[in-house]
């Protein structure tokens, strides 16, 4: 999707004056803001589970089981570089314990497979070839490993996360799953260890680790530190959402599903939502799935409720037991970026002009740039209230906005709506609540000689930073 800024030359900062707004709440950090620009990127699962059909290991499964005969992690990334996507997060580890890299750690490992090299590296480097960026997966649970659930088992697991933070370059993300073995799961010899998932880990300690390695990377959890889980895996954001959530309150694998889907209003800290699901019904390749891969209709709607309601996307694209992307998945996730170039391929906002009832500085008309600026429009100080108005000299057919908040000093629209002017008459397309780094209101198509947006409550002064009209 091209990106419109609205540029404001009164209030661009590298030719102004005029002051800007001053942050409102919690704000995201450098590494969370180039997070949010990448707004879509794939998950991919691939371990023992490709070979026996689950999608929960035991942890007692033989390493000669893992044979893709035509493994090609290049395949991947070309495929998934195509659909416009961003970056791969691969499962280094899942709960089975099986890993995916030369760990030195244990045996149960890919280099004992008849595959026998090193995945995470090939990943890593075919990411890299193809402009990509790379993230892991490992999981806190092992259900093969016997020290699991006593803290031996933390140092192995901060161990194994070391070797992935600084064999294979930059990460981007490392992703923390919540389940654990604390729910009354068995590991592979059938005993029971239990734990309290909320004291066990030390999350503060592993989190420093990565912080010291990877200064840049985002990580996952239900808690974060960087980025929350949307609390569900069905492709959907809550209507309202926030990117502040009171941190103290979550952990990985304890989480608040509804105040996870919607954010706090008054969070202590900027936790953005993750949008996480998968192209088909389970999260691993299965034959049996092969008709079921979600449609190129599906996954549109996962996009206008996961980016379009302020959440990035991470959708699962797993291997099949060959190690290829299999066809059906391919096509529909190369349709899928299709689609989403084709729906947002003209942007009348760059044929509008403007006028603002309150602009910072006093101005209230500007002209609309066709290229980026560093501009954005902000009210005064105190004004919370304002509607920003986009003139046609000829009728246009619309039937989607895309709005973005300036997220760097924070978010702060609660409540907007959105009208248009047909025969004279301002007709009311929707209505909603927050926007945050991006929303993307859908309606009927409408042709019209004006588009209005009205901020109806504001936490602070506005500060809205992009308007797209399609």
């Amino acid at each position: 999707m091209k990106r419109f800024c609205l540029f404001i030359a009164l209030l661009a900062v590298a030719c102004t004056r005029v002051s800007e707004p001053a942050p409102c709440g919690p704000i995201p950090s450098e590494r969370q803001l180039n997070w949010h620009q990448l707004e879509r990127y794939v998950f991919i699962h691939f371990t023992t589970n490709t070979f026996t059909d689950l999608e929960w290991g035991y942890g007692d499964e033989s390493e000669q089981i893992f044979n893709p005969t035509a493994c090609d992690p290049r395949q991947w990334a070309d495929i998934v570089s195509h659909a416009g996507f961003k970056g791969i997060v691969l499962t280094a580890k899942h709960h089975d314990g099986f890993c995916l890299w030369d760990t030195k750690y244990t045996e149960h490992n890919i280099m004992n497979s008849p595959y026998g090299r090193d995945l995470v590296r090939e990943v890593s480097d075919a990411c890299r070839e193809y402009g990509l960026k790379f993230g892991v997966y490992l999981s806190p649970w092992d259900r093969n490993h016997p020290d699991y659930g006593t803290p031996a088992y933390i140092d192995y697991y901060r161990n194994q996360l070391t070797e992935l933070l600084t064999n294979y370059g930059d990460i981007f993300e490392v992703w923390f799953d919540g389940a654990n073995g604390g729910d009354g799961w068995y590991g592979g010899a059938d005993e029971r260890r239990t734990i309290d998932n909320l004291t066990y880990y030390e999350w503060p300690v592993t989190w420093e680790i990565v912080r010291e390695k990877q200064p840049q990377a985002i990580m996952f959890s239900d808690g974060g530190p960087d980025c929350r889980w949307v609390g569900n895996e069905a492709g959907f954001a809550g209507e309202t959402n926030w990117c502040t959530l009171n941190k103290a309150e979550f952990a990985p694998g304890h989480a608040d599903t509804y105040a996870l889907n919607h954010g706090q209003e008054d969070g202590t800290d900027w936790l953005p939502a993750e949008v996480d699901v998968s192209i088909r019904p389970g999260w691993f390749y299965h034959e049996r799935e092969d008709s079921r891969v979600k449609s190129v209709e599906q996954l549109m709607d996962i996009y206008y409720k996961s980016i379009g309601r302020n959440g990035n996307l991470i959708l699962n694209v797993p291997p099949d037991r060959r190690g290829l992307i299999h066809p059906i998945d391919s096509a529909n996730l190369i349709a899928f970026g299709e689609a989403i170039e084709k729906e947002f391929a003209h942007n009348y906002a760059e044929e509008a002009r403007f006028e603002a009832s309150n602009v910072r500085g006093k101005a209230r008309r500007f002209a609309a740039s066709k290229v980026a600026g560093e501009g954005y429009w902000a009210t005064d100080d105190g004004v919370t209230e304002a509607s920003l108005t986009a003139s046609f000299r000829k009728p246009v057919t619309l039937s989607k906005i895309v709005l973005q908040e300036h997220i760097a000093l924070g978010q702060r629209v609660q409540r907007f709506s959105v009208e248009a002017l047909v025969d004279g008459q301002w007709q009311t397309l929707d209505e909603q609540t927050t926007i945050g780094n991006k929303r993307i209101i859908r309606f009927d198509p409408v042709t019209t000689t004006a588009i209005r947006v009205n901020i109806l409550a504001s936490k602070a002064c506005i500060a809205l930073d992009n308007v797209g009209l399609y």
